[in-house]
């Protein structure tokens, strides 16, 4: 299995056998896969890279953990109307009413942010900026619990780990003491919940809604932080770039980061049939992985795939939110908080240094990247703090 396929180089190839699954690197073929639900099934898309163990599932069970198919893993004819609830949450109109509330809390941040670096702290982005704001904004368009961000960041790594991961028995029940207990938890919430959650409870069920709001909860701002994280590293580490760029830029910035650093690496179809890519055999049944980051430099679709030049042609072609019925419901979502916090972040970038690059676990498909330490620039002339 391919696992940090962030830190292997772009293959040659476009499609390859490698570990017992067909691997997709080609942007057009990786789009094919996607949105071709004829020939390839999202119903692999969360069934657990390392087999659980029989004392797992038990472990899992005893807080009535279930995950029927909801919304990624969803190939039946539930899908389309699942999505078109949830998708009311995700309304352009409600997104981007978000957007004062979302500049104010972003602001509020680096406000803390910058007094610690003044006083000579050393502070960790990925917990106070990049995991702290796409929780609370979810919280508010689907009421969902956004309580202590370490208690939903713990959970929600537990997850990723469990299912995309390579844990042995031991380790699958550690992380099951932690995804169980919180499950039952979100199982209460959606027992009195209105709105957005409690029509896919009324209308489909209890354990449906609960594995939704699962799937949100983790998908729904994790990755979100993951990519925050990732981008403002990026930035950070390069000064000529963090030096030249404006805050006007942003929308661009945020593209060409999700072009290079999606926080989803990569993700998997199953094969419905027996079918071919570009003359290359699929047998039905087999796993086949679609390798988002390699699609995202591929060199058909950007003219300097390995750099970073934002605005690039081709820059918004990248796959980071997959395609097709199965695109994510939050890719708007996503970037006006990116959008936001590069605009806010760029005039305190520049005034750190970084003191410890965030590192990624194990992983098929998620990035989980942090800490990341910064601190204060020696003789840095700030001037005065942003006013709220």
């Amino acid at each position: 299995m391919l696992f940090q396929l962030w830190d292997h180089p772009r293959p040659a190839e476009s499609v390859f056998r490698r570990d017992g699954q067909v691997v997709v690197t080609s942007h057009r073929l990786a789009k094919t896969v996607l949105t071709d639900a004829t020939r390839f099934s999202a119903g692999n898309a969360l069934d657990a890279i390392t087999s659980l163990t029989p004392a797992t599932m038990r472990a899992l069970a005893r807080h009535r953990f279930r995950l029927p198919p909801t919304m990624a893993n969803n190939a039946t004819d539930s899908h389309p109307h699942l999505r078109e609830l949830v998708g009311e949450a995700f309304h352009p109109g409600k997104v981007n009413s978000l957007r004062p509330w979302l500049t104010d809390l972003v602001r509020q941040q680096l406000v803390s942010v910058r007094s610690r670096l003044d006083a000579g702290e050393v502070v960790d982005l990925d917990a106070h900026v990049s995991a702290e704001i796409p929780l609370l904004a979810l919280g508010r368009l689907l009421g969902v619990p956004s309580d202590a961000t370490a208690e939903v960041k713990q959970f929600s790594r537990a997850a990723l780990e469990m299912f995309w991961g390579r844990p042995d028995e031991e380790r699958q029940l550690q992380l099951a003491s932690v995804v169980g207990p919180y499950h039952a938890r979100l199982r209460e919430h959606i027992r009195t919940s209105t709105g957005t959650m409690g029509r896919v409870r009324d209308q489909h069920s209890e354990d449906t809604a609960t594995a939704a709001l699962f799937f949100l909860l983790v998908a729904g701002q994790e990755t979100t932080a993951q990519f925050l994280t990732l981008l403002l590293h990026r930035l950070l580490t390069d000064r000529d770039l963090l030096t030249e760029v404006e805050p006007t830029q942003a929308g661009a910035i945020v593209e060409e980061g999700l072009r290079l650093f999606p926080s989803i690496v990569s993700w998997r179809r199953v094969a419905r049939v027996d079918t071919q890519l570009e003359g290359f055999a699929i047998n039905a049944g087999e796993s086949v992985l679609v390798w988002l980051a390699a699609a995202g430099r591929d060199p058909a679709i950007v003219d300097k795939p390995e750099e970073f030049v934002a605005g690039q042609r081709g820059s918004r072609k990248h796959l980071a939110f997959g395609a097709g019925a199965h695109r994510c419901l939050g890719s708007q979502l996503t970037r006006l908080e990116s959008e936001v916090v590069i605009a806010q972040a760029v005039p305190v970038l520049r005034e750190c240094e970084l003191v410890q690059a965030p590192s990624s676990p194990d992983n098929l498909s998620f990035r989980m990247p942090g800490p990341m330490l910064v601190r204060k620039r020696a003789h840095v002339n700030t001037g005065p703090s942003p006013q709220l």
